[in-house]
């Protein structure tokens, strides 16, 4: 049974969640990329709720979570993610994060690294690009002048390629990416410019798996080389997705996620005894 919520943070902002599976389960936190909305994860949810407490949420300005005003950065969206494990009472999760989650999953786990005890990154990286402002200010811009049908259109084939042009997967994406406030998108945008939280990977003292779109462009090495220091990572790479593997291949994704909380599963039982 899904549990659909808004919840208010200290500033008074909502964030809105969906809660699927049995209370008292293991506890997995799915956090959505820039452009998109909790529903990215529905094939997670419906595959995995059966045996977990699977959590999502729109970050603050997706979705159906309120708009901020002015520019974020991951600071402030990490705290959104511990505000809202404090709201639900999650003691412990397992954190899996797409793209721009990633970043706001490093600033939670540094500053309470004590609620993690997995750590999932989707094609997402620890640091930006060098050079990033100027793309991601001239999105911005795009999205105020043009609107973000003019960014859906874009950005939704890139992000999948492969995909047939009408396709309903495709449409689909199309349609989020389209329905995401502008003011949302612009303070994200800020935050992805330039960001660099590396200084978190050295506590990266868990169970650990990097999971890539095969055509995701660069972003397979990238994430190999920015967490392959990480003690015990490992990784994967989903046959023809490209930056939405969770959405673009759900089945092999749920395969190579179902497999990693199942090996792991052991080892996080030692450690509670």
């Amino acid at each position: 049974m899904t549990d659909s919520r808004h919840i208010t943070l200290p500033d008074g902002l909502r964030l809105n969640t969906r809660l699927d599976g049995p209370e008292g389960a293991p506890c997995l936190v799915f956090s959505n990329s820039v452009l998109t909305d909790l529903s990215i994860w529905d094939a997670q949810a419906k595959a995995l709720s059966s045996d977990y407490r699977v959590i999502r949420y729109d970050q603050r300005g997706h979705g159906g979570s309120d708009v901020t005003e002015g520019a974020m950065d991951f600071t402030g969206y990490g705290a959104d993610l511990v505000a809202l494990l404090d709201a639900l009472g999650i003691a412990r999760c397992t954190f899996i994060g797409l793209s721009m989650g990633v970043p706001t999953g490093l600033a939670a786990h540094a500053a309470a690294p004590d609620r993690f005890e997995r750590f999932v990154v989707v094609d997402g990286v620890s640091r930006s690009a060098p050079g990033r402002e100027a793309f991601w200010g001239e999105r911005r811009d795009t999205a105020r002048d043009a609107g973000m049908e003019e960014i859906a259109i874009s950005t939704a084939p890139r992000w999948m390629p492969g995909t047939a042009e009408d396709g309903p997967e495709l449409a689909r994406l199309i349609e989020m990416v389209a329905a995401t406030p502008v003011e949302g998108f612009a303070a994200a945008t800020h935050a992805l410019a330039s960001y660099d939280h590396s200084d978190v990977l050295p506590s990266l003292a868990l169970p650990f798996l990097g999971i890539t779109g095969e055509k995701d462009g660069a972003m397979p090495e990238a994430v190999r080389k920015q967490f392959g220091a990480v003690p015990g990572a490992q990784f994967t790479d989903i046959p023809g997705a490209g930056h939405l593997p969770n959405f673009q291949n759900p089945d092999a994704f749920n395969t190579a996620l179902s497999a990693f909380l199942a090996a792991t599963a052991q080892d996080l039982t030692k450690e509670t005894r």
